[in-house]
């Protein structure tokens, strides 16, 4: 399945899946495929303007407000907007996300609130005759993101504009089909809301697809039981070892500069040479292997690398719990300078005495107050703020204790880690098998 640059819920996902099935049966079977602009009228760009919360105009929905095939309207903003109706949303119009993270992103626009369209956004209308349900079920499709994936521009800032949209090739295909393919989206992210509606009987070729629906989705419904029972177990240890940091009554704050020493960048970058990079998860999830890189593909002159109880963080989401101690198995990895990374003085504190403190949740926010910038979701937690923090520093021996009870919980630990990312591979390989035919 199509990689994206951006990680989608399970209701995106299983919409996506649905549509791909769909889709990809169609191009198996030879369907013709016309222009986009075939089937719709030209895009048209949204309008500049600044956000407000005060009722000055229209509301103002922006790339952001888009989040998993709804608009929560209480959260709009407004704006100020001279010529509304030129910008007005309406039943069936369908937003893309133009520009950023989240570059070729749809929305089919249901009972709009007024509103006006952003800037970064473009809008589409669907022609006479042909349903605004099928467009937006062919722009949630494999099919589609490969189209578009092709057809960004810009490595910083990667974007699609409207006459590349326009190019695009979808399925011609009748009215009766048109409106059974948009039907059958509709009625998967009904289903995953909790709607226990039926899917619709399919017309040939693709007949035989909801039957594979149906077995798809039972399938990611285990895949989100197993997920969660693996969270709730995580959740289980972490709250044993809290628990064991908090019995000592006499713990004494410590700034996190008496207790760690900022390492500096100590490899060297080579374009002919392969870095194997380290990432840190959000939400208190730990540090794991992602990508490698060739040296030809980032622009920093030197990287860091990490040692197993080493401690890290990305400066940009620590705020938001990405913090955490090395394990042995990512020992070795590399993170760019934006990952301030701390050798332990094991002297005053245990590595585990750091890694058990900042995956609670209740420290997030403490971090977020010694983070700098306006925008919440560009706030950076410089080195020098991250050395003022203070934390609680159990006795010695209350640290023996923890890393005992962790050392003997990490073969548990482990199999979680090691069953999460199978859980999170039987889907895509499934769908896979089920985009080829083959299911």
């Amino acid at each position: 399945m199509l990689q994206l640059t951006f990680k989608q819920t399970d209701s995106e996902l299983m919409v996506r899946a649905a549509a791909t099935l769909l889709f990809s049966t169609l191009a198996r079977h030879g369907v013709p495929q016309v222009a986009v602009s075939d089937l719709a009228q030209p895009p048209q760009y949204g309008f500049t303007a600044s956000a407000t919360h005060q009722p000055v105009g229209p509301k103002f929905v922006r790339i952001t407000d888009l989040k998993d095939g709804r608009i929560d309207w209480q959260r709009v903003p407004f704006c100020e907007c001279q010529e509304p109706r030129k910008y007005i949303l309406y039943d069936n119009d369908i937003l893309f996300a133009r520009t950023g993270a989240t570059t070729g992103k749809t929305h089919l626009v249901r009972d709009p609130e007024r509103a006006v369209f952003a800037s970064y956004l473009i809008r589409l209308r669907p022609k006479p005759d042909i349903e605004a349900g099928y467009l937006y079920a062919f722009f949630q499709s494999d099919n589609y993101w490969s189209q578009i994936s092709e057809e960004k521009e810009g490595s910083a800032q990667p974007n699609v504009n409207g006459d590349k949209l326009s190019r695009l090739r979808i399925p011609a295909v009748p009215q009766e089909m048109q409106r059974a393919i948009a039907e059958v989206v509709r009625c998967v992210r009904r289903r995953q809301e909790g709607d226990s509606a039926e899917f619709p009987v399919l017309p040939a070729p693709l007949a035989e697809q909801r039957a594979i629906l149906a077995r798809i989705e039972r399938l990611s419904l285990q895949i989100q039981e197993a997920r969660r029972l693996r969270q709730e177990s995580q959740r289980e240890l972490d709250a044993l070892g809290r628990s064991i940091l908090k019995s000592d009554m006499r713990a004494r704050l410590t700034p996190m500069r008496e207790l760690v020493r900022l390492k500096a960048p100590d490899v060297a970058v080579r374009s002919q040479e392969t870095y194997q990079f380290a990432g840190v998860y959000s939400f208190g999830r730990g540090v794991f292997r992602a990508q490698a890189k060739s040296g030809m593909e980032f622009a920093y002159p030197r990287l860091t690398r990490l040692r197993a109880g080493n401690f890290v963080y990305p400066k940009l989401m620590a705020w938001e719990g990405a913090l955490g101690v090395v394990p042995i198995e990512c020992d070795g990895l590399v993170v760019s300078t934006e990952f301030p990374v701390f050798d332990v003085i094991e002297d005053r504190v245990l590595p585990e005495v750091l890694d058990v403190h900042f995956r609670t949740p209740v420290v997030w926010p403490e971090l977020s107050g010694a983070s700098t910038g306006t925008n919440v979701r560009r706030r950076r937690l410089n080195p020098a703020d991250f050395l003022n923090y203070e934390i609680p520093v159990p006795s010695k021996s209350v640290q023996e204790t923890l890393r005992l009870v962790l050392n003997q919980t990490r073969p548990m630990r482990l199999l979680q880690v090691q069953s999460a990312q199978e859980i999170e591979a039987v889907l895509p390989s499934v769908l896979s098998i089920a985009f080829a035919g083959d299911l």
